[in-house]
């Protein structure tokens, strides 16, 4: 999935990469002063790296900068080169932080997902080397969390005839065991059984049944500590049910499921990394299929929580496939916080675009935690509201409540209040909605066009920075 190695050494081989900015005098669009324009001297085998404008200059800027770096290494061949942090001075941050920053953009951006291609352009190997010693742990600890984006990237990218509900439950299983992980896989009969309703018929119209697949880090080592507990989307594909989507709409749907990949890599790291809180992370996977056995609107499901639902929409499943995931995160674990990611709603889209994911909470102190992490990391998140007018949308005549307002009135505020039903008020939650954010359509600066990943460095340094 990545081709460059990081190290820490005192040893000097191969390009020389020295890090610049211009003054603000300077004109933007003046040769070389862009962010990440590179300048290559072979009479010293030096490459100088722009930073651009130096008042500008962000944590933001050091990662697009490493994007740029790892697509020139890439297209030049180079397979050694060093970075001197003598070069960071000039910057008004930590030589640790603008070291990891670099890191995050170099390894992110020299992702590429060519797995089922017959002829793979094969990238040269590269070394590079920060000339600190003490630079290791840093470089180690940002190589685990870019390794954990890499991987949730890489299983989003991976198409319904690869991945389904069972198939990745088998995959998640093989995966736990190399990293420590206990997993426990519920299947659609055991669903059923604790009734499940929900997410059993999301699942039901497909030959491939749903799965609930729980992983769990730490438990035992703080057996009085409350988790985290992580739930995701994983809508292995989603035609729409009998609410069918148009062909164009069904384009794509293989990263339905970036929700819980983010929330698999997020485990990964958080084990990898030894993280000491207790976490749990909860895989709610069903593929939306038409068939005989597929469930129609109007039809009422009873969920885990007791809660009843009448389904106006068969195309507004990822809450259906949550709902009952939230509630077994609550019933087993009494966690003391409850995060969702999901992509939701195209409405989200419509409200933030693709700069950021829309953030819904039931307590203040968690929404800003997670805020603030999406500052840091540049995931970034926007709070939307929660008023308790909205749930007058989803009223029922017939059920507890409706799955969908029926209307494209607040679509994604509409989704997030269906959750909150199904939450306790004593426990927080908040609901990420990564529709915008998920995938790009283009090339970005540190992502390659398809799966971003976004939520692991997100939910990592959240994690971090608990108490």
């Amino acid at each position: 999935m990545t081709y460059i190695t990081l190290t820490a050494t005192q040893e000097e081989r191969g390009i020389r990469i020295l890090l610049t900015a211009a003054p603000e005098e300077i004109s933007p669009g003046a040769p070389g002063r862009e962010v990440g324009d590179i300048r290559f001297n072979p009479a010293d085998q030096t490459a100088t790296l722009s930073i651009g404008n130096k008042n500008k200059v962000t944590l933001e800027t050091f990662r697009r900068a490493g994007g740029a770096l790892a697509k020139w290494i890439t297209k030049n061949k180079v397979t050694e080169a060093a970075i001197a942090p003598a070069s960071f001075v000039d910057f008004e941050f930590a030589p640790a932080h603008i070291a990891f920053a670099l890191a995050e953009g170099v390894l992110l951006g020299s992702f590429r997902f060519d797995k089922h291609k017959t002829k793979k352009d094969e990238p040269t190997p590269a070394t590079i080397c920060f000339l600190d010693e003490s630079l290791g742990p840093t470089l180690e600890r940002a190589a685990v969390i870019c390794e954990a984006t890499n991987l949730t990237r890489a299983w989003a990218h991976e198409p319904a005839n690869i991945i389904n509900p069972i198939t990745l439950a088998e995959q998640v299983q093989e995966l736990a065991k190399e990293v420590g992980l206990k997993c426990t896989v519920l299947d659609d009969k055991q669903l059923a059984e604790m009734g499940a309703g929900a997410i059993v018929a999301v699942g039901q119209g497909s030959a491939n049944p749903s799965r609930l697949i729980v992983l769990e880090h730490q438990l035992s080592v703080k057996r009085e500590a409350q988790p985290v507990a992580l739930v995701g989307k994983a809508i292995t594909f989603d035609t729409g049910g009998y609410s069918i989507k148009t062909t164009s709409g069904m384009v794509g749907m293989k990263y339905d499921k970036c929700g819980a990949m983010a929330v698999l890599g997020t485990m990964v790291a958080a084990a990898k990394l030894n993280i000491e809180t207790p976490l749990v992370g909860i895989l709610a996977a069903s593929e939306n299929m038409i068939s005989q056995a597929a469930y129609r609107p109007n039809d009422i499901l009873k969920t885990l929580s007791g809660k009843t639902v009448e389904i106006i929409s068969t195309d507004a499943e990822g809450r259906l496939v949550l709902c009952d995931a939230l509630a077994y995160a609550q019933k087993n674990f009494n966690p003391r916080a409850l995060i969702d990611l999901a992509t939701l709603t195209g409405g989200i889209v419509t409200a933030l675009g693709s700069n950021r994911a829309g953030l819904f909470a039931n307590h203040d102190e968690l929404a800003h935690a997670l805020f603030n992490a999406g500052e840091a990391t540049h995931e970034r998140l926007w709070r939307m509201p929660l008023d308790e007018e909205y749930f007058d949308m989803i009223k029922s005549d017939d059920a507890d409540m409706k799955n969908s307002a029926g209307v494209p009135k607040a679509s994604p505020i509409i989704g997030a209040t269906f959750l909150k039903q199904f939450v306790n008020d004593a426990t927080p939650w908040a609901h990420i909605d990564i529709a915008g954010v998920s995938d790009w359509d283009k090339e970005m600066p540190y992502c390659p066009k398809g799966a971003s990943g976004f939520g692991v460095r997100l939910l990592v340094e959240y994690l971090c920075q608990l108490v």
